[in-house]
């Protein structure tokens, strides 16, 4: 098969490096990619926004399967444009992406669904946001209701904070037009997992659990980011769980979904709380998580193409996983200054000294090469990934690798993985 995969950051060196390894495979392409996703196909210089561009090329080459791996070009129709071609896509329509792009009309699929989930309220202007959160008395998480690369949550212990969020939002317009809408919700408590799912439409398959750390400091201090690290599995999501979560939020999501007349096809991302109450939902995506998507690709023991290729086909029930029974941890290494200002152009070193261990990967994602050096080109620059018998020796595996790659100002958490091991 001849596979196009959208996108540029970790999560799709991490796609590209599991389709590489399919049997199928004949051609891959990634647009626009990076310096780790070239080792592993032909890199193409066409933008993941670029739809009319994407599919042209996607004609041109006669591609069988197009992977996309970003939210953004989700939302704005390519899989719908592909469709309209008759190319094969996995994702997504527009219309679906919603439940990402749009965090009101998440909440309300999950109030017609009857979908576990904090109660919150949303809002289109400052004065009315501002009004509500004085009225409270307890914390409250403020979220952009629009695609914020993962940024636009904020977890205020005060109300007065609350409100300085919706004025950054709203005011500021510090995410733009995703902060057209604020919502503001009560603050669930609780350890927070990650679960992945393949959703066909109607059949569901559940991926290996992880946990994410969004906060940028040691202890889930700090701003939020677009994720510090993962490992997978999480111990706290029990078999138990996983049954719950899935006749509880994943099987209602779908089946709401069906009825609104937005099928669901693709990576359906489950953020949760695991309150007292039971599992309750933080949010929705509509792909594969950044950075869970590598520990858990590290993790699976299938044909990631056949599986997207089930999933575009209707018959993911036909598809069996199985699964590394070995935990897998993986640490960001961040610029300096991330996720507020930070400086580009720092040479990076050590990557291949990392990757000496066959249990290491070093996932590439703001990275870029210039007068044959690799430098940094983004805020979350490596995803340092490895593998062991247990978590410990995964962590322990993890930061030896990490230590050996060196850039100006690399900053990166020293406690990954730790809430496993408590």
């Amino acid at each position: 098969m001849r596979v196009l995969l959208v996108g540029g950051g970790g999560r799709e060196h991490t796609l590209a490096w599991k389709l590489s390894r399919s049997r199928q495979l004949k051609q891959l392409y990634i647009a626009p990619g990076n310096p780790g996703t070239v080792q592993l196909g032909a890199n193409v210089k066409i933008k993941d926004n670029d739809i009319v561009g994407l599919v042209r090329f996607a004609q041109e080459k006669k591609i069988d399967l197009v992977a996309v791996g970003p939210e953004d070009p989700l939302a704005a129709g390519l899989v719908d444009a592909l469709s309209d071609v008759g190319i094969r896509a996995f994702g997504p329509t527009a219309a679906a992406t919603a439940i990402e792009a749009d965090k009101a009309f998440a909440k309300k699929i999950m109030h017609s669904s009857s979908i576990p989930t904090a109660e919150g309220r949303t809002f289109d202007n400052f004065r009315d946001a501002r009004a509500y959160i004085a009225s409270r008395d307890s914390a409250v998480v403020v979220k952009a209701t629009g695609l914020a690369k993962g940024k636009g949550v904020f977890v205020c212990d005060e109300p007065s904070d609350g409100i300085l969020a919706a004025e950054k939002i709203m005011v500021d317009r510090v995410f733009g037009d995703a902060g057209n809408h604020v919502l503001v919700e009560e603050k669930l408590i609780g350890q927070e997992a990650s679960i992945l799912a393949f959703v066909d439409g109607h059949n569901i398959y559940v991926m290996e659990s992880a946990q994410d750390h969004k906060p940028i400091g040691d202890g889930d201090t700090g701003p939020n980011t677009g994720g510090m690290g993962a490992y997978s599995p999480a111990p706290i999501v029990t078999e138990k769980l996983i049954s719950q979560i899935e006749r509880e939020i994943l099987v209602p999501l779908v089946d709401g979904m069906n009825r609104n007349d937005t099928p669901y096809k693709g990576v359906l991302y489950a953020g949760l709380m695991l309150t007292a109450g039971g599992p309750k939902v933080l949010e929705f995506n509509a792909r594969f998580g950044d950075p869970e998507t590598q520990p858990i690709l590290m993790r699976m023991k299938g044909d990631l193409l056949e599986i997207m290729t089930a999933v575009c086909d209707g018959t993911l029930d036909k598809i069996d996983l199985s699964w590394d029974p070995r935990p897998a941890v993986c640490v960001v290494m961040a610029s300096g200054g991330y996720p507020g200002d930070y400086e580009k152009g720092k040479v990076i070193t050590g990557i291949e000294d990392a990757e000496k261990n066959p249990d290491v990967k070093v996932f590439q994602a703001g990275t870029k090469t210039q007068d044959d050096k690799l430098i940094t080109n983004g805020g979350r620059v490596l995803g340092v990934t490895a593998m062991g018998a247990n978590i410990s020796e995964a962590q322990s595996r993890a930061y030896e690798a990490v230590k050996m790659i060196n850039f100006e100002g690399a900053y990166y958490r020293k406690d990954i993985a730790e809430k496993a091991m408590k």
